[in-house]
Order: C-alpha cells, then structure tokens, then sequence
C-alpha cells in the first residue's frame, strides 16, 4: 500500500520535531528559573506556552485538513514563535543569570522558521471553506465571495 501524504502523522513531519526540539530547550531553560521569583516566574509560564504551541498547533493544522484551518493554526504558532524569540530580553530585565542560554532557542527558532515556510507552502489552496472574516481565505477568494457549496440542494437527498 503507498504511503498517500494525507496519512503522514503531524509527529513525523520535520517542523513538528523541530518544534518538540524547542519545547524541550526552553523546558531545560525554565528549569533553571527560580519559582520564588514572581516575574521570571512568569515569564516562565509563557516561554512554556509559546514553546508547546509550537507543536499543538502543528498537530491542530493537520489534522483540521481545510485551508482556513491550517492558516489560522499557521498564524498562531508565527505569532508564538516571533514572541519566545525576543524573550530573552524579559529574562535579562528581570534578572535571569543565565540569558545567554537563550540564544540556543534563538538559533533553533531559525531553523523552525524556514521549515515553516516549507510547511505553509504545500497547504491545499483548493480545500477551504471561505473565511468570512477575510484573514484566512486562499489567494483570490474574498470574505463576500459566492460560496458554490450554498447552491447544493440538500433538499434533495
């Protein structure tokens, strides 16, 4: 039996162990933090949160199937990814001794990066349902566009 590219599991897909990979770098990372201070306390929670939605949203985008979907899951973890990037700078305010760890994380963010823009890139522009909130539609397809679907007699079956 061959192999078709909708039975790939989200775990074998490179940007998804790439993403592990980072989760477990910043988990190492906060392990270093102390509990007792409030703010770096903090800061933990949401380096931990952006780090794990790496991977979940990966997971949630494939196994959802529809454009919108896997966009939306897409401009999740961009915008999780972009902000444990510049984390180090509120470790360093906060008084964390051991900032320069986090350029570990910085390099393998890179690295997700582009396995991002691979990933993004083989999403099926054909299978979507229009957003109508106009943020996640393919490229030619607006929010007040005629959806075909709409025109399927259901009355009939």
């Amino acid at each position: 039996m061959f192999e078709h590219e909708d039975d790939i599991k989200a775990e074998d897909l490179p940007i998804y162990k790439k993403g592990k990979e980072i989760f477990e770098v910043v988990d190492h990372i906060c392990q270093l933090i102390d509990d007792n201070d409030e703010y770096l306390s903090h800061v933990k929670g949401i380096m931990l949160e952006d780090a794990m939605l790496l991977t979940v949203k990966v997971a949630g985008a494939e196994g959802g199937g529809l454009y919108d979907i896997k966009m939306e899951c897409a401009a999740i973890i961009r915008k999780a990814a972009r902000e444990l990037m510049i984390q180090n700078h509120s470790l360093e305010m906060f008084g964390f001794e051991h900032v320069e760890y986090f350029q570990i994380v910085r390099d393998l963010i890179e690295e997700y990066r582009l396995l991002f823009i691979d990933w993004v890139s083989k999403f099926d522009q054909m299978d979507y349902f229009i957003d109508r909130w106009g943020l996640f539609n393919p490229p030619g397809v607006g929010p007040f566009d005629h959806d075909p679907d709409d025109d399927i007699p259901f009355d009939d079956f």
